[in-house]
């Protein structure tokens, strides 16, 4: 295991605090009932919105379930006590609305004029050829 110097230490609570000021943390969070959205106001003065539809845990909530919204961990998590859902701020703001798990399962259920056009054609073809049995 590596020495912790003093000057080790002092450098990464230096980090740390300048990643405080710099990276954009939640200063407030509640559900807007008119757009159907979680809105989140950050501390560099931007708003994050997104659907609840889309995250781990929100897909089914009610309304009166997703305004009960908290702020956790200086700003860096959502929380939802009644639905048992935790939601970072970095990951949502990245696009990261759940597990990686989760997020395959959502990739897989997207569609779009090409992926009807390319299934449309696959089966005109005969759709997938049967996987050949060994002996």
């Amino acid at each position: 295991m590596a020495d912790l110097t003093d000057a080790a230490i002092d450098a990464a609570l230096e980090r740390g605090r300048q990643a405080h000021e710099s990276e954009p943390r939640a200063a407030a969070a509640r559900f807007d009932r008119q757009s159907g959205r979680v809105i989140v106001d950050l501390t560099n003065g931007c708003t994050f919105g997104f659907p609840p539809r889309l995250a781990q845990g929100l897909e089914a909530a009610t309304d009166d379930q997703l305004a009960a919204v908290e702020i956790l961990g200086n700003g860096y998590g959502l929380h939802w006590e009644t639905l048992d859902v935790d939601l970072s701020m970095p990951g949502l703001m990245a696009g990261i609305f759940g597990t990686n798990t989760y997020m395959a399962r959502r990739a897989g259920q997207a569609t779009s004029a090409a992926k009807a056009a390319a299934a449309r054609a696959n089966g005109a073809k005969g759709g997938r050829p049967r996987k050949a049995i060994s002996q």
